[in-house]
């Protein structure tokens, strides 16, 4: 078993991004089963459920449930996002780790996020505008520096001294120009920025095509269920759209709402990550091309992540030993 503390110190982002990408790259090429996702809504949050299997040092499989409810930090001082990820032995079921699912989401969440902009970014992009400023946001920004030279980073979140901690967090720990902005201000400038990230749970789109410009990188993070929005269909449909598993953004992602609008079919849709990676689909394509990845998070991305902690785990010996069937037992 494995603590979030336990699983930040075994997966360093620069590690992480290696393993998601290696992961989409093998689930893309390996024609096996997709991933699943079950979504149960609740009065004040929701539940939801990823599963998969992929073949990498060994068959893995793993299931993870997170609990998200926004209120939490508010209301209850209790974290947004908490859970469990059950990491599993797919040729004998046997269970090989629990770890908390909190952290691991968060980590592979912004490791995808760098994936995408190596293929999709211009590789000299050098100011990103960040809209929500939780911990993924931090999370966000330093991914994404592992693979672009950025130089300054623009920050609107609803609550003011939120988004100033986390301005101080990237100057302090990531050595980069922060700025915090409101929300029209930020919407303004977000024009200039060479990528620009969402990672908010609104529910209604505030990114539109005026506020994107030519060139740019948009990671839009936030849509993880049907009723989440934050761009403009219209913007999607203009523009080159790359998702992370395309029925599951068909159904609870960006695309979701542009399919809902008509402005689009899963036939516009340029790939999903994985085609890219495998060179089935090219990435960006010039300099003036606007790219978007619709990151709904898939569970390709959490077996990936997990069985890298595992094995570290294993290998360093960290970890609380537990066995939850014992032999013998009626």
């Amino acid at each position: 078993m494995l603590d979030a503390s336990q699983v930040r110190e075994l997966l360093p982002p620069v590690d992480c991004i290696a393993a998601v990408e290696a992961g989409l790259l093998r689930a893309a090429l390996s024609g096996g089963p997709g991933p699943g996702v079950l979504g149960i809504p609740t009065k004040e949050g929701g539940f939801h459920v990823k599963a998969a299997a992929l073949q990498l040092n060994r068959h893995y499989f793993a299931a993870k449930l997170n609990g998200n409810f926004p209120a939490n930090p508010a209301r209850r001082g209790l974290p947004t996002i908490q859970g469990l990820l059950i990491l599993c032995d797919a040729d004998t079921g046997a269970v090989l780790a629990a770890l908390d699912s909190a952290e691991l989401t968060r980590l592979r969440t912004g490791a995808a996020t760098a994936v995408a902009a190596k293929l999709l970014a211009r590789p000299d992009s050098r100011t990103v505008v960040v809209f929500g400023c939780g911990r993924q946001a931090g999370t966000q920004v330093g991914c994404l520096q592992q693979v672009l030279p950025l130089a300054t980073v623009l920050l609107h979140d609803p609550d003011r001294e939120v988004a100033d901690r986390l301005a101080g967090w990237i100057q302090r720990e990531l050595a980069l120009d922060a700025l915090v902005l409101d929300e029209q201000v930020a919407l303004q400038r977000a024009r200039e920025c060479d990528v620009v990230v969402t990672c908010t749970p609104s529910t209604r789109f505030f990114l539109g095509r005026s506020q994107v410009g030519r060139g740019s990188f948009v990671a839009a993070v936030g849509a993880d269920d049907s009723k989440k929005q934050e761009l403009d269909p219209a913007l999607l449909a203009e523009n080159t759209v790359v998702v992370d598993v395309l029925e599951q953004c068909a159904n609870i992602g960006e695309l979701h709402h542009a399919l809902d609008a008509g402005v689009m079919t899963r036939g516009d849709v340029h790939g999903e990550l994985g085609d890219l990676l495998a060179g089935r689909r090219p990435g960006r394509r010039d300099a003036l091309e606007i790219t978007i990845f619709d990151s709904t998070g898939t569970a390709v991305e959490d077996v990936a992540a997990a069985a890298m902690v595992f094995e570290r785990a294993v290998a360093q010996h960290q970890g609380t030993r537990f066995e939850f069937a014992r032999d013998g037992a009626p």
